[in-house]
């Protein structure tokens, strides 16, 4: 058996995360498969979780089941045929530039803006 590096599964993983994204644009995914994929999303890059990290152990752990469950069922709700061309998609069109770009600064953009809102209503009540 052969074993895989971190780097391959790694790439692996960035395949299919993109393949994920292509099929959720795709207009033959359902809309609830959409939406779950969104609130999936929504909750990765959220600085709220249901357990809160500082927590031991089990802080991670939500973390570490929710979101890979929450994709699972996600892919098993996209049609095989849809999830297989865009694997097939994934693999032969890396991702944008443009989009990384775009994607990463949304993501500063909320964490920014949650760092604004804690900053603008917590700070007072702390000092």
């Amino acid at each position: 058996m052969k074993k895989t590096s971190w780097k391959e599964k790694a790439k692996q993983l960035k395949t299919e995360i993109y393949a994920l994204y292509l099929a959720c644009r795709d207009p033959r995914v359902p809309w609830y498969a959409k939406a779950l994929m969104g609130l999936i999303i929504g909750y990765a890059i959220s600085p709220i979780d249901l357990i809160p990290d500082f927590i031991p152990v089990l802080g991670l752990i939500d973390d570490l089941i929710i979101v890979p469950a929450g994709i699972s069922i996600v892919i098993k709700m996209i049609p095989k045929d849809v999830m297989e061309e865009c694997r097939q998609r994934a693999k032969a069109e890396p991702i944008n530039t443009k989009t990384k770009w775009i994607a990463a600064l949304i993501i500063i953009l909320i964490w920014v803006l949650a760092i604004y809102l804690v900053l603008r209503f917590i700070w007072p009540f702390l000092f």
